[in-house]
């Protein structure tokens, strides 16, 4: 009943079959590798340990600044779906860049936080853990999208619960 490695050849259902990559998937995920350390750890902060990249020092330029990282959501999700990434995973690497995308476009405090949200790098790690074998979404990844779904419906009904709050009290006020 499980499934037979490549690796092992045992039907061990904890180890899925390697999935065979063309060369030119291979070479893509190359260019998305460099592409997401260039963006979020190519340089080492003097003293320190921590790594930055360019996504939070392009981020400084105000509206233009805040494309880099959706544009490499994109093209990381271009490949996503031409190697079967489950649509949840995709959802959730949607989900990672429209974070650094929404507090990122913040003045000030979104800059800061490009430099600790590295969504590039999150979303190759969803793409290369499901690029090389084949997983099915984890538990995490369905718990990470349904919380952003349910944050989403709350922040879209904030607007419509502040207006009937005013309405009501338009209302006490003019009678």
């Amino acid at each position: 009943m499980g499934v037979e490695t490549a690796v092992t050849g045992s039907p061990d259902p904890l180890l899925r079959r390697l999935r065979p990559l063309t060369p030119a998937q291979e070479q893509r995920l190359k260019a998305l590798r460099d592409i997401s350390e260039l963006l979020d750890s190519a340089f080492v902060v003097p003293g320190t340990t921590y790594r930055i990249g360019l996504d939070p020092i392009i981020g400084l330029v105000p509206v233009i600044g805040d494309l880099a990282s959706p544009l490499f959501t994109i093209a990381v999700l271009w490949q996503g779906r031409d190697l079967g990434v489950p649509k949840v995973v995709q959802l959730r690497m949607i989900f990672n860049a429209a974070i650094d995308a929404l507090i990122g476009a913040m003045p000030v405090a979104g800059d800061l936080f490009d430099f600790a949200w590295k969504s590039s790098q999150m979303n190759l790690a969803l793409l290369e853990r499901h690029a090389y074998e084949e997983h099915r979404a984890s538990a995490g990844d369905w718990i990470f999208v349904v919380a952003m779904i349910l944050l989403v419906v709350l922040i879209a009904s904030v607007p419509f619960i502040v207006a009937g709050w005013l309405i009501a009290t338009v209302g006490r006020l003019i009678t």
